[in-house]
């Protein structure tokens, strides 16, 4: 079955393009920094909200048009549902895509059931996969959705419950082996705590790092050799989860020795209701070498919840491309964690929403490239810290003072010497002039 028989392959026209179902900024060959735009952009289509995403919200019911989707939770429409997924990846030219077991497959009434209906979905995707070129940026497992994850799934106050997550995500881990899988996520949405009264904080986090040790065993007796990571957000559904931003992250990988086998997985709109930009949290995690992927997408400034929508803002875009580029993000991807907004209801709206995405990506791409080029901000930034390349400072940085010299220097000296201005206004206007370039 065809489920967009209208739409042929996109392709790249230029600027200059009003065609809505072209690219006017993403051209996949043009090299960019060395690399080509799909291979550093490596552009990957979320199946959870694409297809999957019905359009229902808390105050109403499911808006999308979906004709190749019968509404059942059957194996077969399963299956259906994932040929015409890979017609869309094809036919936008994405080169990769992601998934959660559950939303791949139904689930079923056991443990062995589900997994019987994981394998037989999974045949369809790797037939897929070979036929279109396609391939898997991350596997992972909903650990959230079944009302048997109320308390969380590795953090749990209930043993059985730990155990069925474990199996859960061994299943999980071969599947994405199998599929060729280049990465492995966790996303915590119930790990975390509602209320401190019934919680034992340390338990849970010291049963958490368990989790991940095993996966990280499990991952080597089969041969997967992809990146574990994790998504940090710090709130929604839980009042407060674990990986509640990149900072929180780290420190609790490093407090349980799991750095060696772990990145992030940093998101927009999880780093916005974490209180931070998404440059900062890009940021943070790559100065610390724990930057690993990003979900691709942007919160609504007036609602102060996840809303996952695409990205279509060149500052913020410019923002993250300006770190990605600094760092890398290989074997990671840009991948379009956003969904359609409930009245955008048709399947063209689809490929709109994508295309919009990765053209405000590739357009960011090329403007952060230029500013990078001409050192636009790295001379500033040099010189705005050049105190600390000699003298005093030069002793600072390799610590050969204590604070007994720093007294004596000080004395001497009698005052410090005068303040540079930062000079944000100016720089931002750098950046606006760097926009109108493009």
């Amino acid at each position: 079955m065809t489920g967009f028989p209208d739409i042929k392959k996109i392709s790249y026209e230029g600027p200059q393009s009003d065609n809505p179902l072209a690219f006017r900024w993403y051209n996949p060959d043009e090299v960019v920094e060395g690399q080509t735009m799909k291979d550093l952009l490596r552009f990957t289509v979320c199946y959870w909200h694409s297809f999957r995403g019905a359009g229902s919200d808390p105050f109403g019911g499911a808006t999308m048009q979906r004709p190749w989707d019968d509404g059942s939770e059957s194996v077969d429409n399963a299956c259906k549902r994932a040929s015409v997924a890979f017609e869309f990846f094809e036919k936008l030219g994405v080169p990769y895509y992601a998934f959660h077991d559950r939303d791949i497959a139904p689930e079923g009434a056991t443990l062995s059931e589900s997994n019987a209906n994981l394998d037989q979905v999974a045949d369809v995707f790797e037939a897929e996969q070979k036929r279109t070129g396609v391939k898997l940026l991350w596997g992972t497992a909903n650990m959230f959705s079944n009302p048997r994850f109320m308390h969380g799934a590795a953090t749990t106050c209930n043993a059985d419950v730990f155990a069925y997550a474990a199996a859960q995500v061994k299943k999980a881990l071969e599947v994405t082996h199998r599929l060729g899988g280049e990465n492995y996520v966790f996303w915590g949405g119930r790990e975390g705590y509602q209320n401190l009264y019934n919680t034992d904080m340390k338990r849970e986090l010291d049963h958490l790092a368990k989790f991940f040790h095993m996966a990280v065993d499990y991952a080597k007796e089969i041969g997967f050799k992809g990146q574990f990571l994790i998504e940090p957000k710090p709130k929604e559904p839980t009042k407060h989860q674990y990986d509640s931003d990149a900072a929180a992250c780290i420190n609790f990988l490093r407090a349980y020795d799991l750095m060696d086998h772990f990145k992030l997985n940093i998101e927009t709109n999880h780093a916005t209701l974490a209180g931070h930009t998404m440059m900062h949290e890009l940021e943070y995690a790559g100065m610390q070498d724990a930057l690993g992927s990003i979900d691709a997408n942007t919160g609504d400034l007036l609602l102060g919840w996840d809303t996952d929508q695409f990205p279509t803002d060149y500052y913020l875009t410019t923002q993250i491309m300006l770190v990605i580029l600094k760092y890398g993000l290989a074997p990671g991807g840009v991948n379009f964690d956003a969904k359609l907004r409930r009245e955008s209801f048709e399947p063209i709206d689809l490929f709109h929403a994508h295309i919009g995405g990765m053209d405000t990506f590739a357009k960011g791409l090329k403007i952060a490239a230029l500013i990078r080029a001409d050192k636009a901000l790295d001379r500033f930034v040099a010189d705005r810290y050049s105190s600390f390349d000699s003298g005093i400072g030069e002793k600072i940085e390799k610590g050969t003072v204590n604070f007994k010299d720093l007294e004596t220097y000080m004395l001497d000296k009698g005052e410090a010497a005068a303040n540079s201005s930062g000079r944000q206004e100016m720089l931002e206007n750098v950046i606006n002039r760097y926009l109108d370039r493009v």
